[in-house]
């Protein structure tokens, strides 16, 4: 749902991109306003998700991606091992943590593809069983990528918080606009 589309996404396709994945990050984080953090780590479906591990996990996600972009180290140092924790806040981690964690990593991300050569220079791919051997993306692929993986995870919390309290992703846009 899109709820704002700057001047500048008009006839520009980086800033097109960018309007849709922040349109795409506005739904996710939409979907803890106004819960305590012990409601945003419930997990009221059958699903093991919670809108925090939600929250935390596509943010994760967004660096994960522009990191590979950059051909750069990721920080997080992502493993088999942790990947579990990427769904779920763990030690003294909270909602708001995460929040401005995904705000620096938002903020990187756009001058990151505001400033890069070409939408259309590629980065390799790691290897992966569902990755081409030695596949390589655009940074378009990966901005478009973005829009999908934040979308679909926009997706589960809409159901994650209708599950919690009965709120539409319509009433939270409401809710924002209010506060």
């Amino acid at each position: 749902m899109v709820t704002h589309v700057p001047a500048e996404a008009h006839g520009d396709e980086r800033g097109a991109l960018l309007a849709f994945i922040e349109a795409q990050r506005g739904g996710v984080r939409r979907a803890v306003l106004g819960l305590t953090e012990e409601q945003a780590a419930s997990r009221p479906s059958a699903s093991e998700l919670s809108l925090s591990g939600l929250l935390k996990h596509t943010a994760q996600a967004e660096l994960t991606w522009l990191r590979m972009a950059q051909q750069a180290p990721n920080e997080l140092n992502p493993s088999p091992e942790t990947f579990a924790d990427s769904f779920r806040l763990v030690e003294d981690e909270s909602v708001e943590d995460v929040l401005a964690f995904w705000d620096r990593v938002a903020k990187e991300t756009e001058e990151f593809l505001r400033t890069v050569p070409s939408l259309d220079d590629t980065f390799p791919l790691p290897e992966a069983p569902w990755f081409p051997k030695d596949g390589r993306v655009s940074m378009r692929w990966m901005a478009l990528h973005l829009v999908e993986e934040i979308a679909r995870h926009a997706g589960h919390a809409d159901i994650i918080r209708e599950s919690l309290d009965g709120k539409t992703a319509f009433e939270l846009v409401d809710m924002e606009r209010d506060a």
